[in-house]
């Protein structure tokens, strides 16, 4: 008979082979169409972002907020394709991930199935919002939550907040806060933000054991980056060559880190991501205001 953990796994391979279908479907439809915009191809320096960003986002620190910083730098994916970029292009490595964790680390297991339906829910409901946004509205969006992730880094680096407790499962009201926090991480995954920290420091509030934060996290973003993505897919708001780069990188990236490396000090690479993010969250606001003071220049003009 089968327990409700095979079950979960069996539910992430099927939800991971309709994600590689419907995506490269979708992919030859859009070519079929007719011809595309012309972007630029980063490819060498994409599969290195994707590598080193999916490695050390293997080993818990977030891959998100450190790529998109990556891309600001480089100039090298449009604003308002990164949110898209970053749920497809990572979707593969996040659920090699995710059946790694799931496997080793213990937790309750109805306590995860239900958090990742709730991280499921808020992404597919964020993902039809964000799609839809203006390339100003992404950019003030994206600005703002890079720098709440900042914030939580920093206070998960400095060691500010909650040290967790021994329990691996929620129940009752804790339970309830549980599940609507990680419909609010699932559709704050849809503008960017990295699940990873705020799921760390909501667990630890909520008196489980930081450890059991890994298996909830990654199985949360395995299940809920191919359903945003394939929303983002659908609209055409995401970078094709871009999120294949970041797949093929980031595949052989996680099962290094997982299986090979496994540990290693982290402390001065937090830093480092730290100041990398909120890099990122500078160049976004301030895209965001010369697209305003083009948008009000263009009006006055007419």
């Amino acid at each position: 008979m089968w327990s409700l953990k095979t079950a979960l796994f069996v539910a992430l391979a099927l939800v991971t082979i309709w994600f590689i279908v419907v995506w490269t479907l979708l992919a030859r439809k859009a070519r079929a169409s007719g011809p595309r915009p012309v972007e630029k191809r980063h490819t060498p320096y994409h599969t290195v972002v994707g590598f080193v960003f999916g490695f050390f986002d293997t080993l818990g620190i977030g891959n998100f907020a450190p790529t998109t910083s990556a891309f600001k730098f480089r100039g090298s994916v449009a604003d308002e394709k990164i949110p898209g970029t970053l749920n497809v292009g990572y979707a593969l490595p996040t659920v090699a991930q995710a059946f790694i964790y799931i496997s080793i680390v213990q937790v309750d297991v109805w306590t995860l199935v239900l958090m990742i339906v709730a991280s499921v829910l808020g992404a597919w409901l964020g993902a039809g919002v964000v799609s839809r946004w203006p390339r100003r509205r992404i950019q003030v969006g994206m600005g703002c939550a890079l720098l709440a992730a900042s914030t939580l880094m920093l206070m998960t680096q400095l060691e500010i907040g909650p040290a967790g407790g021994d329990t691996l499962h929620l129940q009752d009201w804790r339970l309830v806060v549980g599940l609507a926090g990680n419909f609010a991480l699932g559709a704050l995954m849809t503008l960017g933000i990295g699940l990873y920290a705020p799921c760390l420091i909501l667990v630890s509030l909520l008196g489980m054991n930081p450890r059991a934060a890994f298996p909830i996290m990654m199985g949360s973003c395995a299940f809920l980056m191919p359903v945003g993505g394939i929303r983002f897919i659908r609209q055409g708001r995401y970078n094709l060559a871009t999120a294949l780069t970041l797949t093929l990188a980031g595949v052989p990236a996680v099962l290094i880190a997982a299986f090979i490396v496994r540990h290693m000090p982290l402390e001065y690479v937090r830093w480092l991501v730290i100041f990398v993010v909120v890099y990122a969250a500078t160049m976004m606001l301030r895209s965001a205001r010369r697209e305003r003071l083009n948008t009000v220049a263009v009006s006055q003009a007419d």
